[in-house]
């Protein structure tokens, strides 16, 4: 069982189950929800996420054409990255997580949009895009 939540601890949530390896996406979306050089996430099957509270503190934003992102509205954390073609499936901000979520990161996805001032220094493998899923 792996623990979530927000900054404030409002949205508390647990995923019961394996995450997918982890993916730094540096698209300009996800820099901007961060705040930062990119962001982190990991997937996972929906029907392991249960809400433990704050549903009525999660605010959806269609960032782009079946994408949806997930925030707290009352601290701003990013939450949830949601795929409307795929309701089955879901994928969680890492640093949400309140447990080790098992998985590490095993790319760097969206480079070609990275912020200039963010030097990739790992050895990681770079993608343009979003590689399918093997």
């Amino acid at each position: 069982m792996i623990h979530g939540s927000c900054l404030c601890k409002s949205v508390r949530f647990e995923i019961n189950g394996p995450l997918t390896p982890a993916t730094h996406c540096h698209c300009a979306m996800c820099r901007k929800a961060h705040g930062a050089a990119f962001g982190t996430y990991a997937g996972f099957k929906t029907s392991q996420f249960r809400l433990l509270s704050g549903a009525e503190l999660i605010k959806r934003y269609p960032s782009s054409p079946g994408i949806v992102r997930t925030f707290c509205a009352n601290c701003g954390s990013t939450l949830q990255w949601l795929r409307e073609s795929k309701p089955e499936e879901m994928d969680i901000a890492l640093g949400t997580l309140d447990d080790d979520p098992g998985v590490r990161p095993a790319a760097h996805i969206y480079v070609d949009s990275k912020a200039p001032w963010y030097d990739i220094s790992d050895m990681l493998p770079r993608h343009a895009e979003r590689p399918p899923k093997s």
